[in-house]
């Protein structure tokens, strides 16, 4: 599968990522509502995208430039190949 080019799609992917991030909280909320539920949430969204900024802006710019991957699967089949 080749890389994602088009602006449009690009957009409707994010797009559709943030609807399952949506659904998804809503739904745990829905299923326990409390605030300890709540901040689990909240901390998991952010902990989720700190860990994506690490993943594929951190690794590459200060610990190894030649870490460049194009998703977690080609992570992790790079560092397993690697020698």
């Amino acid at each position: 599968m080749g890389d994602l080019k088009s602006k449009p799609l690009i957009v409707l992917k994010g797009f559709l990522f943030l609807v399952i991030v949506l659904t998804t909280s809503i739904s745990l909320y829905i299923l326990n509502p409390g605030w300890l539920t709540a901040l689990l949430i909240v901390l998991l969204i952010w902990a989720s995208a700190r860990f994506y900024y690490f993943l594929f802006y951190v690794l590459e710019k200060y610990v190894d430039p030649s870490l460049k991957y194009t998703g977690i699967g080609d992570m992790l089949r790079q560092l397993l190949h690697r020698k």
